[in-house]
């Protein structure tokens, strides 16, 4: 059964090997980040700090426009990324409708590896559901920051006396922003291993070291770039002071 799959396919050992590893980095990095975030500073974990900060100072207005602004900001970054996804969606699906011109594209090409049309058809195929699955992200996180917007407008204002009985809704709202900015950074990362996968279009090695290239630069982006570090000179400073 597996044989005929492959000579069906024209898939070999080493476009099933680069798939696996491509899925298993994929998967392992996610497990990986959310695994490290919670034990040392991310960009994630960060920014979820002043999340809560946010929210805090928002409880305190009186007049919430800039609180609106922002929730306004971060659903269009969101909604840009969904609408785009739908685009190359749309496109990867008429695109499969000329797989022969494609074929004869990529086989020009120097380096490459000759792929039948199922081949190509399969590869095409799995750049569909990596958008597909930064779509479903993508407008996720658009519902969530509508569900912390309709909380910013329901919460009251925090009296300086007793600001400790808000701690709740102040972490309810903090929470479903985190989950919603959460969910746009995994979409973030669809677009980052479609990248990888397009290597398999030229060579399954290629695919292999594009997902590896792609799994260091967002490791180094979430934990030791200069943007987290800018992140945490303030406590760097604080801790000076004292």
């Amino acid at each position: 059964m597996l044989g005929r799959i492959f000579t069906e396919l024209s898939l070999t050992w080493s476009d099933l090997a680069a798939v696996l590893l491509f899925a298993a980095g994929w998967v392992g990095y996610v497990v990986f980040a959310d695994w490290h975030g919670r034990r040392v500073p991310s960009l994630h974990t960060r920014m979820d700090h002043f999340r809560r900060e946010w929210m805090v100072q928002m409880i305190g207005r009186d007049n919430r426009m800039v609180d609106v602004n922002v929730m306004r900001n971060i659903t269009r970054s969101s909604q840009f990324f969904a609408s785009t996804t739908m685009l190359i969606l749309g496109a990867l699906l008429a695109s499969m409708g000329y797989v022969q011109q494609a074929q004869d594209l990529v086989s020009g090409l120097p380096f490459t590896v000759k792929a039948s049309s199922r081949l190509l058809e399969l590869k095409m195929l799995l750049l569909v559901l990596i958008f597909v699955h930064a779509f479903f992200k993508f407008s996720w996180s658009i519902r969530q920051v509508n569900f912390a917007g309709i909380l910013v407008a329901a919460g009251p204002k925090m009296p300086k006396e007793n600001p400790e009985q808000f701690a709740a809704q102040i972490n309810r709202i903090a929470r479903i922003t985190s989950y919603a900015m959460s969910n746009f950074n995994h979409g973030l990362r669809s677009y980052y291993f479609a990248v990888a996968a397009m290597g398999w279009f030229l060579h399954p090695v290629l695919m292999v070291v594009a997902t590896a290239w792609v799994i260091a630069v967002l490791y180094h982006r979430e934990f030791k770039s200069r943007t987290l570090q800018a992140l945490l000179e303030e406590d760097n400073a604080s801790t000076l002071r004292m």
